[in-house]
């Protein structure tokens, strides 16, 4: 059952792989870069117990529709999302650096613009715990970037 105007996206089975494939645990903080409209936030979410995920998107039209159909997740304090370029991102105030991230079909992340790419790195670096990691599409169905 869901709320009037929360509409339930099926997950496609790639994105299901994806979310399969990244090596999540109960308890994790979890940023995900480039959410569009919230998919694989809320199935990690609807999967894991005691697990927080930060979506963020450059887009705000992504972001907002990711919202509404989010509002049980982010009401339950398991779901936020965040309207930001990952070149640009900074942790937010408060807030404790997460365990995982990871980005499916960035621009910023896929080799085409390599300054941009220096800057969201660092960027992700700056939030993820020291042991941090960081899984982008392009393996199979992920493979881990190394970060500085």
């Amino acid at each position: 059952m869901h709320n009037k105007g929360q509409m339930t996206q099926k997950i496609s089975n790639r994105l299901s792989e994806i979310v399969d494939a990244l090596p999540l645990k109960n308890g994790m903080r979890v940023l995900e870069v480039g959410c569009g409209t919230g998919v694989a936030a809320r199935e990690i979410v609807k999967r894991f117990d005691n697990i927080y995920v930060l979506a963020i998107d450059r887009s705000d039209k992504a972001v907002k529709q990711a919202k509404n159909n989010s509002r049980n997740e982010i009401q339950n304090g398991n779901l936020d999302f965040l309207q930001s370029k990952i070149e640009e991102f900074e942790l937010p105030r408060k807030s404790k650096p997460f365990d995982i991230a990871f980005a499916i079909r960035v621009g910023a992340l896929d080799g085409r613009h390599p300054e941009i790419e220096t800057e969201a790195l660092n960027r992700i670096s700056k939030a993820l715990k020291k042991d941090g990691k960081l899984y982008i599409d392009g393996g199979n169905p992920l493979k881990e970037i190394k970060l500085k």
